[in-house]
């Protein structure tokens, strides 16, 4: 990460949770959700030092993905989209395999966010 990227404490709750929702929306991409991608997402959720109720909604939308409206990367800031790619790609990468779906996903977050 550059010296101008933000570390993870550093983004404010809500964006915390935006990061989130696109985690949790990319270990979607393959339809399912494997115990590897769980426990990035619990380790994240450790990072980010959050609440118990946000805990609580991340949580869900590994049961459920969140809805597509929730998840615009045009509303990520400027400053954050370095890490919120960073984070995705760890993601992506988290359950040992890429499928077609996922990368094809990621590229067009990452054209979304350049």
């Amino acid at each position: 990460m550059s010296e101008d990227t933000p570390s993870l404490d550093a983004l404010p709750i809500a964006d915390r949770m935006h990061l989130l929702r696109f985690v949790c929306s990319f270990a979607w991409a393959d339809l399912e959700i494997a115990d590897t991608e769980r426990s990035f997402v619990a380790d994240l959720m450790q990072r980010l030092n959050l609440p118990d109720d946000e805990r609580t909604q991340a949580l869900e939308w590994l049961s459920v993905p969140p809805h597509p409206e929730e998840i615009d990367p045009t509303q990520v800031p400027r400053e954050h989209r370095q890490l919120f790619l960073k984070v995705v790609l760890e993601m992506v990468q988290a359950d040992g395999r890429i499928d077609a779906d996922e990368i094809e996903s990621y590229a067009l977050f990452e054209q979304l966010l350049r």
